[in-house]
């Protein structure tokens, strides 16, 4: 089994939550390639569940492709050690206003593992309550105008293969969901 060792590395830019870097790899056959990709912090992604079987999806600008798009609460994990749970609740409240009496880990993957090391943890958020009015997170910027919509999680599931949703993320939060609750 060949050894993938990094023989040099750079940092070619650095950006607020990711770098792009630079590697030069030690490949089969005595050669080696440099490689870029962004070396990422990490996300969580939080599928709120209500008593209905509702999952409560948000609305929100994406600059890079320009549009709106359909997802979960989600959140970077920028705060150095945080446990992914305690992050993923933060990001729940932070933008939706909601708490989780339970969380379940659905899983961890790999965004798009040929260009970037993001690895995003996900959940399914029960048990939901109000944040208190007094102890709400003030949203700005994209997060100012995010729109809480909660979804048949059938209707969900169809509007990923008719492509009103079209983030690959919150597409693969529904269908880890669905299997978390069907083998419960």
């Amino acid at each position: 089994m060949h050894e993938y060792r990094v023989l040099d590395s750079d940092i070619v830019h650095r950006g607020w939550c990711y770098d792009l870097t630079a590697e030069t790899v030690a490949m089969p056959g005595g050669t080696s390639a440099r490689r870029e990709f962004l070396d990422h912090c990490g996300a969580v992604v939080t599928v709120p569940l209500d008593e209905s079987g509702r999952v409560g999806l948000i609305r929100q600008y994406r600059v890079p492709p320009k549009e709106r798009l359909w997802e979960f609460p989600a959140g970077l994990r920028d705060v150095e050690g945080e446990d992914p749970a305690v992050t993923a609740r933060r990001e729940l409240a932070e933008e939706v206003d909601l708490a989780a009496a339970d969380l379940v880990k659905l899983g961890e993957f790999y965004t798009t593992p040929g260009i970037s090391n993001e690895l995003i943890h996900y959940f399914l958020a029960t048990g939901l309550t109000p944040v208190p009015e007094a102890d709400r997170h003030e949203r700005t910027d994209e997060e100012a105008a995010i729109e809480l919509v909660w979804w048949d999680l059938d209707k969900a599931l169809d509007a990923v293969v008719n492509g009103e949703i079209r983030n690959g993320v919150c597409a693969l939060a529904l269908n880890l969901a669905r299997l978390h609750l069907e083998r419960r």
